[in-house]
């Protein structure tokens, strides 16, 4: 009886800030690994999604968006992050935003066309556009400009069209033994997510409001029994931004915990008793060390 042949490889998803690439990797996943907002650099960190079928194992590369103007060293990280991800992968999708074209697409185009492997490109919420003509026109000027990617239109919400990304991603990848168990989803730590979903509902709930400058830190991560104890710090960089995440009378942090506890409740399937609290650390998001010190290494 002859063995099956197994398949294993690191896909890089990239692209500019917001173009869906988190929404993507989770509908791929089938289930909330990378956290997701309306707000541009909501990821910050590249992490990996595994998707183990049969005799394939796809190690997909979520990343930060490419983006200009690196002005402090959180903006430098990110960016160093992303660009990191492209070394010694297998296959790239850059993730493009059905017609738009912005100097940050044609900045991820200029590291994207000197790659060697293989690339797909993933014309994200595809669905939406009525004139089918205008995004054929694209998407042959997409076709110009990288004459060797593959081109698919698809939906990341919606996850419209994925199943043809997907067959593509596999064709390409190498004959090897997988590289992670198969009952594994990705590289990162219960409390890196935990403290991952704690910033995504911040991000959500304050919108326009939103500082920049907050970061999320797991002070304790404890199972007693049925229930698993978290304490998150939130820090920001102002007396003003703390103010505003707690909220009139503590109402918008009670809400932030309410709706974080509930996604870590799927998560990690467990009763969960959570506890916020917000510090004021002036000047975090541009201090290397400090970066350092709260989880921003690159992998």
């Amino acid at each position: 009886m002859t063995e099956q042949v197994t398949r294993c490889g690191y896909v890089a998803v990239v692209g500019r800030p917001n173009v869906g690439k988190s929404t993507l990797l989770n509908h791929i996943l089938g289930q909330k690994l990378a956290i997701t907002s309306r707000k541009p650099q909501t990821t910050r960190h590249n992490m990996l999604g595994i998707k183990t079928e049969g005799a394939v194992q796809t190690v997909y590369v979520d990343t930060p968006g490419l983006h200009i103007g690196g002005k402090t060293a959180l903006n430098r990280f990110m960016n160093r992050s992303a660009l990191t991800a492209l070394k010694d992968i297998d296959v790239a999708i850059f993730v493009v935003d059905r017609m738009r074209w912005t100097d940050e697409d044609e900045m991820v185009y200029e590291r994207i066309k000197y790659l060697t492997c293989p690339v797909i490109i993933a014309v994200n919420k595809a669905d939406r556009l009525e004139d089918k003509s205008q995004l054929l026109a694209h998407l042959e000027w997409l076709a110009e400009k990288l004459p060797d990617a593959q081109i698919v239109p698809m939906s990341a919400l919606h996850g419209h069209n994925l199943d043809t990304l997907e067959r593509l991603v596999e064709g390409y990848l190498p004959e090897s033994e997988h590289f992670f168990p198969e009952d594994q989803i990705t590289d990162r730590s219960s409390r890196f997510l935990a403290a991952e979903l704690v910033r995504e509902k911040i991000m959500r709930q304050l919108g326009a409001e939103l500082p920049y400058q907050i970061t999320v830190e797991i002070e304790e991560f404890k199972q007693e029994g049925r229930i698993l104890h978290i304490h998150a710090l939130i820090l920001v960089e102002r007396d003003g931004q703390k103010k505003i995440i707690i909220g009139e009378k503590g109402e918008r942090i009670k809400r932030i915990g309410q709706e974080a506890r509930k996604d870590m409740e799927t998560m990690f399937g467990s009763k969960i008793m959570l506890n916020l609290w917000v510090k004021v650390k002036g000047g975090w998001s541009d201090d290397e060390r400090a970066l350092r010190s709260l989880g921003y290494q690159e992998y």
